[in-house]
């Protein structure tokens, strides 16, 4: 790795504070990251934990106030801790009760291990000399912090920002953004005019639920862009008794996709994939990014929506009297005055970071994050590759790495293919290098949905196949790299 050299200011006479472990991000990942590190620390070992935001929580604590999970709660969780809400197994927790939960975590884990919570720095820099990584942070009013530590955990996730309100030409549209103002408010509940949800992913879905049911018959329209399929929640996780019997083990769906796709065969994939396990609301879907939506949502979404455009919004401009929105396709949509127009567009944004490999030549720093992801969801890369950072086995695990917002800007359909692929393929790897243990104590784990006897069988099909269809799946995994030109494949430096 690359040493970033500090700031002027940082060079000066600043508090140097000195840890274990130092893990940057108090997300899902983090939270993962921390209690897997509090696993192989002793009581009076210390771990320092930076987030730029004010309290744990990541993305959560930015997010658009009517946001739920898209999955039962029990497995949105660190490590195996328990929720405490009491609520049914099937239960959508609220954005206040996970930002709870994650409270909760960090509570149960400082039982083990000693944490100290620098909240509001941004990690600025960090190097690595004779066996200590330097990270210097900065506060938001100026000041430097220099922390000392074995070890360095940048779980960055998926870099997840709030939404600012779209740039619009016209002064007669109201143009907000979910994360700034609630569709359940009182700016919104005091106007009757048209909404214009923008986007057809989950926050788009999110939006026009949130209107729909909160308004009834209040007139709520969807530009989709390119339109969004989601797995769909009731086979996933079927309720009641359907559990022992019904439904499709989400283990299962990546298995299945991963022997399906070979790098080349996408659209066949695609289809099957979409017919198989989907559910959608637009008429066309080019897009697929792990969300999960019920029939019943579905159902009320799509019967609640005025008009449904397949497009992508370019303007809303003022002309001859009247308010039109423009289209990339070059079509015009008139639009009522004071119409709302709420951006729910991509959250994931280009990268304005640097690449870095998942773990240093010295397998001291791990860095979870987009350019080098080695599994479908940050908080798996937390928690597994912790794993592998202190049983020291980075250099027996050669895992791949994939940039992600590369392959997803050069083939929105290869994407989440290459991405089940590199889950398979990785896990496969980790299972081979960390105790079982490890695999028990992942609360993570969607199939924990299921009874026992159905997991015990599910990973009784996994241990038997995982070695033979590691090649396949390396053989996909490179067509890939060759075809799009992307960071696909194993380090090509050697972990020390």
């Amino acid at each position: 790795m690359i040493a970033v050299q500090p700031s002027d200011t940082a060079a000066q006479s600043v508090a140097v504070e000195r840890c274990d472990v130092c893990i940057v991000g108090a997300g899902l990942a983090g939270l993962n990251a921390l209690f897997v590190a509090s696993r192989y620390l002793s009581r009076d070992q210390k771990v320092i934990l930076v987030d730029r935001r004010g309290r744990v929580g990541g993305m959560w604590v930015d997010t658009y106030p009517y946001v739920r999970l898209h999955q039962p709660h029990g497995m949105f969780t660190a490590g195996n801790i328990k929720w405490t809400l009491g609520a049914d197994p099937a239960y959508l927790a609220t954005k206040g009760e996970v930002l709870g939960h994650f409270e909760h975590c960090l509570d149960v884990i400082k039982q083990r291990v000693r944490v100290d919570e620098r909240f509001g720095w941004n990690l600025e820099s960090d190097d690595e000399t004779d066996g200590i990584v330097r990270v210097t942070c900065r506060s938001s009013d100026g000041k430097a912090l220099v922390i000392e530590a074995k070890r360095l955990i940048k779980a960055y996730g998926f870099r997840i920002e709030p939404n600012d309100p779209l740039e619009v030409s016209s002064t007669r549209v109201q143009s907000v953004s979910p994360n700034y103002t609630d569709m359940r408010g009182d700016e919104m509940r005091a106007s009757d005019t048209p909404v214009w949800v923008i986007g057809g992913g989950k926050t788009a879905m999110d939006t026009a639920h949130a209107l729909i049911t909160e308004y009834p018959g209040r007139e709520v329209n969807l530009v989709a862009g390119d339109g969004t399929f989601f797995g769909c929640r009731d086979r996933f996780f079927p309720a009641g008794a359907r559990r022992w019997w019904g439904g499709t083990l989400v283990s299962t769906l990546g298995v299945q996709a991963a022997r399906r796709f070979d790098g080349t065969n996408e659209s066949d994939v695609w289809d099957w994939h979409r017919a198989a396990y989907g559910t959608w609301v637009t008429p066309e879907t080019g897009n697929f990014l792990l969300g999960v939506l019920s029939e019943s949502e579905n159902k009320t979404i799509a019967a609640g929506l005025n008009d449904v455009i397949m497009d992508h919004l370019v303007d809303a401009v003022d002309r001859n009297g009247t308010t039109d929105m423009v289209f990339g396709s070059g079509a015009t949509k008139s639009i009522k005055a004071g119409s709302w127009i709420v951006n729910c567009t991509g959250y994931v944004k280009p990268a304005d970071y640097a690449y870095e490999p998942y773990v240093s030549d010295s397998g001291a720093v791990v860095s979870i994050q987009t350019l080098s992801a080695t599994m479908h969801l940050s908080s798996y890369m937390g928690y597994f590759m912790t794993h592998l950072l202190f049983l020291d086995k980075f250099k027996d695990v050669p895992l791949y790495e994939l940039d992600m917002l590369d392959l997803r800007t050069k083939s929105k359909m290869v994407f989440p293919y290459a991405l089940l692929t590199l889950a398979q393929h990785n896990i496969s790897l980790i299972a081979d290098g960390v105790p079982t243990k490890a695999f028990n104590e992942c609360g993570l784990d969607f199939d924990r949905w299921y009874p026992l006897p159905r997991r015990l069988a599910a990973t009784a099909r996994f241990m038997r196949t995982h070695h033979r269809e590691r090649e396949h799946q390396r053989r996909t995994l490179d067509t890939v790299r060759e075809r799009f030109d992307v960071r696909c494949g194993p380090l090509t430096h050697a972990v020390r």
